[in-house]
């Protein structure tokens, strides 16, 4: 058991010191990052939802019963 022990505060001493050798990010780029995914999601929504209306047209139309 100490064994165990032993080896889960060596990974956490480890892990602490790879986290202090991150550059983090200042608030200014988290921000822009943070404008940047909001702006691409954004636009893959509208990409989605186009390709949506698109596609339930030609379905509508190929699957329509011809009178």
């Amino acid at each position: 058991m100490d064994k165990y022990l032993a080896g889960i505060r060596r990974f956490i001493r480890e892990t602490i010191a790879e986290l202090h050798k991150c550059t983090w990010p200042t608030r200014a780029e988290l921000f822009e990052s943070t404008i940047l995914v909001i702006v691409s999601i954004i636009i893959l929504t509208g990409f989605v939802a186009i390709i949506d209306q698109v596609s339930r047209y030609v379905i509508n139309f190929l699957t329509m019963p011809t009178v």
